[in-house]
């Protein structure tokens, strides 16, 4: 597997952790901690990955990602 493929599987991973924080179950403080952690490790990613695809198509790659994992969760939520 690339490092681009590794890092794109990493986002798509913290993003799908950071999801199910906003409807876990615990609040406040320890809610926005948690996907702060989360969108942080994204930003480490999104940098390492720019040094192979540069900024603007990190950038790309890292918002399409987010939309599909929102995306699909939300599919996933509507059917249970």
């Amino acid at each position: 597997m690339s490092e681009v493929a590794k890092l794109r599987q990493q986002i798509e991973l913290e993003l799908v952790a950071m999801r199910r924080g906003l409807s876990g179950l615990s609040c406040g403080d320890a809610r926005h901690a948690f996907i702060r952690a989360r969108m942080d490790r994204v930003g480490v990613c999104q940098d390492r990955l720019a040094h192979h695809l540069g900024e603007s198509d990190a950038t790309l790659v890292v918002c399409e990602l987010y939309i599909q994992t929102m995306e699909e969760m939300e599919r996933v939520a509507e059917t249970v």
